[in-house]
């Protein structure tokens, strides 16, 4: 009959060198993740600050000067010299559009603008999406909706536009009110797809543009945690109904 060795490990002892080396490893695993997260937003922001500076640098350093360059002047270059005189050319041509000169200057432009056929399309075009996008009293792409896409039972965040036009609303088929609205893609929410809804098929959200815009580009991963409840219960309510509640939640 053979005796139990009582010098046989367990299956839950560990040897205490293996012990401290396993923790060793974890804790110098973490330490890792924890420099990999605080280095890698700020590595990728100070990248992409410098790319732009140093581009807008390319693009009007050549049309200023050489006499008015500072590294003329100074030993090393001035990196963001061409983004200065960008603000402060695009600051000085508001200040000059809010008088009257200035206005008359830039409808004398619009009138000679408009004579041209091929850049009389583009820039009206042009011009009406930046009054559209930064216009300070408009509401377009200001507010987020959640709508039932691409099928029955999914839910996607869209950026609500402006109403639909008369011409348009007259040959949609008649279902109320419609408004467009822009579905983002994920990670790059410049890019996806425009449609128009009935706006009773639009539920409103309390939540702003940037951080639906978070939402988007991060795939859920980062998410307004005020909002997640509220946004949980106005889907389950929809889908327990059967159809899109006419509905704008307020700001708690």
């Amino acid at each position: 009959m053979s005796m139990p060795n009582p010098q046989a490990p367990g299956a839950g002892d560990l040897d205490p060198t293996a012990r401290v080396k396993s923790s060793a490893r974890i804790r110098l695993r973490n330490y890792f993740l924890t420099g990999l997260v605080v280095a890698g937003p700020l590595t990728i922001t100070l990248y992409v600050t410098w790319w732009f500076t140093t581009w807008v640098d390319g693009w009007v350093k050549p049309l200023v000067p050489a006499r008015y360059l500072p590294e003329n002047y100074l030993p090393f270059a001035i990196p963001g010299f061409g983004l200065v005189i960008v603000l402060t050319g695009l600051t000085l041509l508001g200040f000059l559009t809010a008088n009257l000169v200035g206005r008359s200057l830039i409808n004398l432009g619009e009138l000679v603008l408009n004579r041209m056929p091929v850049v009389r399309g583009i820039y009206k075009g042009t011009k009406q999406v930046f009054e559209t996008i930064f216009s300070t009293t408009g509401t377009s792409f200001r507010k987020v909706g959640l709508v039932e896409f691409p099928v029955k039972g999914t839910w996607s965040l869209v950026f609500l536009s402006n109403p639909a036009g008369t011409e348009l609303q007259e040959h949609l088929p008649p279902a109320g009110e419609y408004v467009g609205v822009f579905l983002p893609c994920t990670p790059n929410p410049t890019t996806g797809f425009f449609f128009y809804l009935p706006r009773r098929d639009i539920i409103e959200l309390p939540m702003n543009v940037d951080d639906a815009a978070k939402l988007v580009m991060s795939a859920g991963v980062i998410q307004p945690d005020e909002n997640q409840a509220r946004l949980q219960a106005m889907a389950e309510a929809a889908r327990a109904s059967g159809r899109m509640p006419i509905k704008t939640l307020e700001p708690s």
